[in-house]
């Protein structure tokens, strides 16, 4: 197990040297499942506003620290504080969003802060919309990962 686990991290930290991340890694949703099931001290955080959580499904277990408010998804000034209030520098934080993009944003801001293990979940909760605007193509959701609606 732990060195499936590795060799995971392995490519998500390729995947960060390839694009110049700023952060340590990205993983797929269904590497970043294996992580969480495998690593006691890896942390799901779900960075999507509460609207999204409320609406769209949220991930059991999950720490819910919004990066972005509805309606005008302006930046939540505490968010740093908030994710210092509940995570340690030195644990495994896997950022899960709507798609990639603000997860990238907040592992950048973490890293910086000292966050030493930061990764980011690919194509986020949702996933990327197919042709007719449903976002069913991929993402945490899709991949048949656990969540729920209430």
């Amino acid at each position: 197990m732990g060195a499936r686990i590795e060799a995971l991290l392995g490519r998500a930290q390729a995947r960060a040297r390839e694009g110049a991340y700023g952060y340590n890694g990205s993983l797929l949703p269904a590497e970043a499942w294996a992580v969480l099931e495998a690593r006691a001290h890896a942390r799901l955080v779900d960075i999507r506003s509460r609207e999204e959580w409320a609406l769209v499904g949220r991930v059991p277990g999950a720490f819910e620290i919004e990066f972005r408010r509805f309606p005008d998804w302006a930046p939540v000034p505490d968010f740093l504080a908030q994710v210092e209030a509940r995570l340690r520098h030195d644990e495994l934080v896997l950022l899960l969003g709507r798609g990639t993009g603000d997860a990238a944003e907040a592992a950048r801001l973490l890293s910086a802060r000292g966050y030493r293990h930061v990764y980011t979940v690919l194509e986020g909760f949702e996933g990327e919309a197919n042709a007719a605007g449903q976002r069913v193509v991929n993402g945490w959701r899709a991949a048949g990962l656990p969540w729920y609606q209430v």
